[in-house]
């Protein structure tokens, strides 16, 4: 009997990542790569090991914070800024330029600023809310802006005002994007936070990166940057889940 499409793909994914799990071993186990890429079973070990668990658990809650809060931060800027260029077109052409700017500027090149003027504890936050501004942004605008003719007539003839057609149909409409726009944003949030650590926060991943590439701490350095994708997945898959939802909702 053949399984559904969906078991099907879910089955697919599995398997690639099962055999990507093997390729890393072998590779590992017989050193094609060098001793600078270890074994997954020796990374995971030492990852388990209560000393090494400890300070891999506090760093994923430091950079877990500093991502969600750059995540909240970026999104909410993004939103907003996006409401202001549909309820006021001709403010919505400068505010689109203003988003590619932000965007254009290299990240590196604001680590060092942020650190003096918003602290080295805030600087993660600031540049993953950076990262993750216009990809919210681009979804937000497009999915206000994507309404179906037909409805937003339909929405007229009954007397709808600008401010009902707002919530009651281009907020709805936006929703489904919005989260694609977020699922996109919410690694980049990770990479923004890990990177912003690499300044001289008091902690996160980035930090335990930098000292383990420093003082040639392989299993670590391994560790740490597994942790970081891992929760750069987990984040991805939940909104990813949340997506599907809100398109089965309201299309």
């Amino acid at each position: 009997m053949i399984g559904s499409p969906t078991q099907s793909g879910m089955a697919l994914r599995v398997a690639g990542i099962g055999l990507l799990l093997l390729t890393w071993e072998f590779v590992g186990q017989n050193g094609v790569l060098g001793k600078l890429w270890p074994p997954l079973s020796v990374i995971v070990s030492y990852a388990m090991e209560p000393s090494s668990a400890s300070i891999l658990l506090r760093a994923l809650h430091f950079t877990a914070v500093s991502a969600g809060s750059g995540l909240l931060i970026g999104s909410a800027t993004g939103v907003v800024l996006a409401l202001l260029g549909l309820l006021w077109p001709p403010l919505g052409q400068g505010l689109g330029r203003l988003a590619a700017t932000v965007n254009a500027v290299p990240l590196i090149a604001l680590g060092p600023v942020l650190i003096v003027t918003a602290g080295r504890e805030a600087t993660p936050i600031m540049i993953a809310s950076i990262t993750v501004f216009f990809g919210v942004f681009i979804a937000a605008s497009t999915g206000l802006a994507s309404v179906r003719r037909e409805q937003a007539d339909l929405l007229t003839v009954l007397g709808a005002s600008r401010r009902n057609r707002l919530w009651l149909l281009q907020i709805p409409n936006a929703l489904p994007m919005l989260v694609d726009g977020l699922k996109l944003s919410v690694t980049a949030a990770v990479v923004g936070a890990i990177l912003g650590e690499w300044f001289g926060a008091p902690g996160g991943i980035g930090l335990i990166l930098v000292s383990a590439m420093q003082n040639y701490q392989i299993p670590l350095l391994w560790s740490a940057a597994l942790l970081g994708a891992m929760l750069s997945l987990v984040a991805y898959g939940f909104l990813g889940a949340l997506q599907r939802w809100l398109e089965v909702r309201f299309r």
